[in-house]
C-alpha cells in the first residue's frame, strides 16, 4: 500500500499567488514581494512562530528567481553539510550558473562555529541565505551573520487566513474532494491549531480520516473528540514544543509553582535546550511581574547566565529555583501595557517634535534657537524633582504606565501621585 504524503505537504503553495498570509511582506509593494519582483533578494532570516510558511516561502523564493535550492535542517545537518553545499555553490559560481538559495531551517539550533561556516559564503556572494526560525534572531544567530541579513517577521495567520485553507483543502485536494465534508463548526479546529497552518491541517486530515467515509459533517465536538484519542499522532511533527511551553509560562504566570515545576520537568525529560527554557524565564519576569518585583528579573538574569555557564544537569536545579520563585511572586503586566500603548501612540501620532528645552543643544546656533534653555535639572531642586512637561504637544497628559495593584507598584503610584497631582490621573 502507498504511503499518503501528508494534507500539509499536497496543500503546500506552489506559487507566490498561492501562498496565504503575511500580507506585509508579500502584498503588491510590500519590501519583499518588491525584491521579489525586482530579482534582488538579499540573504535572510524569517522569524515568526511555527506553521506560517518559511519553508514554503522560502521555496517560491527560490522558484521565482530560478535558482538552484539547497536545503538543510539545523537538526540533522553539521559542519560537513554546510560545506558540501558551499563546494556545490563554488562548482556552480566557476560555471557562471545562478547563486543558489541556501535553506537552513531552525538556524537558531546551530552552534557558533557551525554559523561561522555559513558566514564566509554570504558575505563572497557564493550563496544567498535564507534561514528560518522561531527563537528572536538577536539572541541566536551570530552578530556577523545577522548584520548580513534581511530579518523578515512572519505573523500567526488570522481567522480567514485559516478558514480559508480549511476551504481550499476540501475543494481542491486530491483526496478530500471525493468526500462529501460539510464543516458545520470551525471553532475547535482554529483553537487547536493556535495559527498554525501545518498543524491545522494535519488536525483536519486526522478528523476526516476519523470521519464515517463519504458523509462527513464536522463539528466541534467531533474534533476535540478525535484530537484527545489521537494526540501523539499530529505530536509528532513537534507542535507539543509549543503546547508545553505555553502550559509552562501559563503556570508561571497563574502563580502555581506546583503546575510551572511539572511542565519545567516535561521539558527537562524531553530534552529541551536549557537556554530556551532560561530565555522564556527573562521574558516571563518583565512581562508577567515587571515592578511588582524586580527582583524577579535579576535572578531570571542570573539563572540564564548560570544555565549557560554549568549546563545539564545541574542547571534544573537553577531552572526550578527560578520558575518557583517566578510563579510564587506578585504579578503585573503594567510595564507589558505601557510599551504597548506607547508604542500605539507613537504609530497613531508619527514623529512629534521634541519640546524646545528637552532637545540638546551642541552648537552654538541650536542655543541662539533656545534649544534647552528652559529646561530644569531635577537635581538641583528638593526631592530631586521639579514640575516640567515632557511630552510632545499634543498628547500632554496622557497615561501610558498605570501601576499594578500590589503592594510594590502601590508604592510607586503614591509616589507618581505626590510628584504628578491629578495630571496622570494616579
Amino acid at each position: 500500500m502507498t504511503t499518503r504524503i501528508p494534507l500539509a505537504e499536497r496543500l503546500r503553495p506552489r506559487s507566490i499567488n498561492d501562498y496565504v498570509g503575511q500580507r506585509h511582506l508579500l502584498a503588491k509593494e510590500a519590501v519583499l514581494y518588491n525584491a521579489i519582483l525586482r530579482k534582488n533578494v538579499p540573504s535572510m532570516i524569517l522569524w515568526g512562530p511555527p506553521g506560517v510558511g518559511k519553508t514554503s516561502l522560502a521555496f517560491l523564493i527560490a522558484k521565482e528567481l530560478d535558482r538552484p535550492f539547497f536545503s538543510l535542517s539545523a537538526i540533522k545537518s553539521g559542519v560537513k553539510e554546510v560545506r558540501e553545499v558551499i563546494e556545490k555553490a563554488e562548482q556552480l559560481q566557476n560555471f557562471n550558473q545562478e547563486q543558489p538559495i541556501l535553506f537552513i531551517d531552525e538556524i537558531h539550533r546551530f552552534s557558533k562555529s557551525q554559523q561561522d561556516s555559513l558566514l564566509g559564503a554570504v558575505e563572497r556572494g557564493l550563496v544567498t541565505l535564507i534561514g528560518a526560525t522561531t527563537e528572536n534572531p538577536s539572541f541566536e544567530v551570530i552578530s556577523a551573520l545577522l548584520s548580513r541579513c534581511q530579518v523578515y517577521v512572519l505573523e500567526s495567520l488570522n481567522k480567514d487566513d485559516l478558514i480559508g485553507l480549511v476551504n481550499k483543502a476540501i475543494k481542491e485536494d486530491e483526496f478530500l474532494k471525493n468526500d462529501k465534508i460539510i464543516i458545520k463548526e470551525f471553532d475547535a479546529l482554529l483553537r487547536i491549531s493556535g495559527g498554525d497552518a501545518r498543524k491545522l491541517l494535519n488536525v483536519l486530515e486526522l478528523v476526516v480520516n476519523a470521519a464515517v467515509p463519504y458523509s462527513i459533517t464536522i463539528t466541534n465536538d467531533f474534533v476535540l473528540k478525535q484530537v484527545q484519542q489521537n494526540m501523539a499522532r499530529y505530536d509528532k511533527t513537534g507542535e507539543q514544543h509549543y503546547d508545553i511551553i505555553s502550559a509552562f509560562i501559563k503556570s508561571i504566570r497563574g502563580s502555581d509553582p506546583n503546575a510551572a515545576v511539572y511542565w519545567l520537568a516535561r521539558m527537562i525529560e524531553g530534552g529541551e535546550d536549557p537556554s530556551f527554557i532560561a530565555r522564556r524565564l527573562l521574558i516571563l519576569a518583565s512581562e508577567d511581574i515587571g515592578n511588582a518585583n524586580p527582583n524577579a528579573l535579576l535572578l531570571a538574569n542570573n539563572c540564564f547566565q548560570a544555565v549557560n555557564v554549568i549546563g545539564w544537569p545541574e542547571s534544573r536545579i537553577i531552572l526550578s529555583q527560578t520558575v518557583t520563585y517566578l510563579a510564587s511572586s506578585a504579578k503585573s503586566n503594567a510595564s507589558y501595557e505601557a510599551i504597548n500603548k506607547a508604542q500605539a501612540l507613537v504609530k497613531q501620532t508619527g514623529d512629534l517634535s521634541v519640546p524646545l528645552h528637552l532637545r540638546n543643544a551642541p552648537t552654538k546656533l541650536m542655543k541662539e534657537l533656545d534649544y534647552g534653555t528652559e529646561y530644569k535639572y531635577s537635581h538641583a531642586y528638593t526631592g530631586n524633582f521639579v514640575d516640567q512637561e515632557f511630552m510632545p504637544e499634543g498628547i500632554q497628559g496622557t497615561t501610558l504606565y498605570s501601576p499594578g495593584k500590589n503592594s510594590s507598584e502601590d508604592k510607586l503610584r503614591s509616589s507618581l501621585k505626590e510628584k504628578w497631582k491629578n495630571k496622570y490621573g494616579y
